[in-house]
């Protein structure tokens, strides 16, 4: 990398030489796609070899993949010294002192420390304009790719349509709906290949959540790198990202078989890191072609039915459409209600199985009561044998 902030013009990784005619034919078709709002087309162009190419098209493009009309001129919003501060901005400062770590390399301190500010900034103010956004670690390197490539003006709207549209289930209060994204993974893996997939079968995907969470912003070291990534996951809904890491995991078997299937730690700890190199083509073009050949709906053991309606793997199925901030809030509430009953349901079952044996006497209690009722209305001479019936039915109860 060279020693400065990414300009507009750095080309992505890929077999297209920036002076080539295959480079400018595609240059060219992006343009006039862009142009037309072509969304579909943009979509191929943005997946095939190379990507969308330059940062400067990306400006122009980005907005289109994701269904939001770019802003000519500065939106208007409350500044934010007269927002209420957002519960999790100390662990954001925090973060943010270790951003822009393997790229760009800045010449100065001065201007390294310029840009954490500039990214302090856009991180606070898609959190203070959404409070109910909750944060979490690795948040800033989605919003550092965002800033570099968009730069300051347009990567707040960028970062916020991602938050509410991409990777609204990452920023709940609970974890639990990341770890059910990851739970397609198997599926996909044992749709593939089988084998692999009875191989894995003792590990919990935990070791998908890093990359997957963070769209690959967090593992991948290289500029170019992530963001031709991001033209090809921008282009696609987000279950796509999930198939992007089953088929790194495919990609692997070879080292996969030689270790034990007993060895889930072992597992992990290959599978947390990203291969090197990485072969973004190849990888993209496979994860294109897994996913056109076993769909989610067509995945085993109802993975996808698994997945709540109002997830973001759901409700963004095409991503070019537009839609408003205010409908991914309206989802986002019934997120949150959705995991309310789930704890409720969870807290109702620990509490019958903390308190089982008084459940137990008092349903004793009650059968009791209705057996000595029925015995005295039939002759009330039985209600003395009573205590005849009690032995069986405490062994039955277990009291």
């Amino acid at each position: 990398m060279a020693n400065e902030e990414p300009e507009a013009g750095d080309i992505s990784p890929g077999l297209l030489l920036a002076d080539s005619k295959a480079y400018r034919r595609k240059r060219a078709e992006i343009i006039k796609a862009s142009r037309k709002g072509d969304v579909g087309l943009l979509a191929k162009l943005a997946t095939s070899e190379g990507g969308l190419l330059e940062d400067d098209i990306r400006k122009q493009v980005w907005p289109i993949l994701q269904g939001y009309v770019r802003a000519t001129h500065t939106l208007e919003h409350p500044p934010l010294s007269e927002l209420p501060c957002h519960g999790d901005e100390d662990q954001v400062k925090l973060d943010v002192d270790r951003s822009f770590v393997y790229y760009p390399n800045y010449k100065t301190e001065k201007h390294l420390k310029d840009k954490r500010g500039e990214l302090l900034d856009l991180i606070v103010s898609v959190l203070r304009r959404n409070p109910m956004l909750c944060y979490f670690q690795g948040y800033h390197d989605i919003a550092q790719v965002l800033l570099l490539v968009l730069d300051r003006k347009h990567a707040y709207q960028a970062l916020e349509h991602i938050s509410l549209f991409r990777i609204r289930d990452y920023m709940l209060p609970s974890l639990s709906p990341a770890l059910t994204h990851l739970q397609l993974l198997p599926a996909i893996i044992t749709s593939v290949d089988q084998k692999l997939g009875q191989h894995l079968s003792g590990t919990k995907p935990f070791f998908a959540l890093a990359a997957t969470l963070t769209l690959y912003a967090h593992d991948i070291e290289e500029y170019a790198h992530i963001a031709r990534l991001y033209d090809f996951i921008l282009a696609h809904e987000p279950v796509v990202s999930i198939y992007l890491f089953a088929t790194i995991i495919l990609s692997r078997k070879n080292e996969l078989y030689d270790i034990p299937q007993d060895e889930p730690e072992m597992f992990h700890g290959v599978l947390s890191k990203l291969p090197r190199p990485l072969d973004l083509e190849a990888l993209i073009s496979n994860t294109v072609q897994i996913y056109q050949d076993h769909p989610p709906e067509k995945l085993p053991c109802g993975a996808w039915k698994s997945i709540p309606s109002c997830s973001v793997l759901k409700t963004l199925r095409n991503p070019g459409l537009q839609s408003t901030p205010d409908q991914a809030r309206g989802y986002f509430q019934q997120q949150i209600r959705g995991l309310q009953r789930e704890k409720m349901r969870k807290d109702a079952a620990l509490l019958i199985r903390k308190h089982s044996f008084s459940i137990k006497l008092v349903g004793a209690t009650v059968a009791v009561g209705i057996l000595s009722y029925w015995m005295m209305r039939r002759d009330p001479d039985l209600a003395k044998h009573l205590w005849r019936y009690l032995g069986p039915l405490k062994t039955t109860l277990g009291l």
